[in-house]
């Protein structure tokens, strides 16, 4: 084996590493449509979490729901603390939520729960990620959602009409 195949090798394992991680960290929308929504939205300044990585590990997190209470009482993800958006307070989560917490935020389709995990970060919270789609895309993939007194719900707040087309397990009653 001389110098060129070694390059040829490690130049293979490099690219074959690139690929799976870049599958392994791929993040989307089952819905192309509703996935190209969510990612004009974005600025990705807080790391992302598909629905399926949150699903499999949610005891490894603290999930906050950054929707309002209206929203949140509806439906939300099992465990989820209402943080809220328009009546976030820090020193609240400060005095509960360890800076060194596993946290998910999450809103309908992550651009509040970005807005409010960029808050965090900068407050010095170190491990925050931002559910990819959110709650719409939670639901979609039929996962389940607990009303207000902790039982399973079939219900959903879409924000308003207008989003609630990006709601599509037809399993659930879209609420605004």
């Amino acid at each position: 084996m001389d110098l060129r195949d070694c390059y040829n090798i490690a130049f293979l394992f490099i690219f074959v590493l690139n690929f799976t991680m870049a599958q392994a960290t791929d993040v989307r929308c089952i819905n192309p449509e509703f996935d190209q929504l969510v990612d004009s939205y974005l600025d990705y300044s807080i790391p992302v979490i598909s629905v399926g990585d949150a699903y499999e590990s949610k005891d490894n997190y603290v999930f906050l729901d950054t929707r309002e209470l209206e929203e949140y009482t509806t439906s939300h993800i099992a465990g989820a603390v209402h943080i809220g958006y328009d009546d976030f307070d820090l020193k609240q989560i400060k005095s509960s939520i360890p800076t060194d917490a596993n946290v998910i935020v999450y809103c309908s389709i992550g651009y509040r729960s970005e807005k409010i995990g960029q808050i965090l970060k900068d407050n010095g919270y170190l491990n925050v990620l931002n559910l990819y789609g959110s709650i719409f895309e939670w639901v979609n993939q039929h996962r389940p959602v607990y009303s207000k007194n902790g039982q399973l719900s079939s219900d959903i707040h879409t924000y308003n009409r207008k989003w609630s087309k990006w709601v599509e397990n037809e399993e659930l009653t879209k609420k605004w």
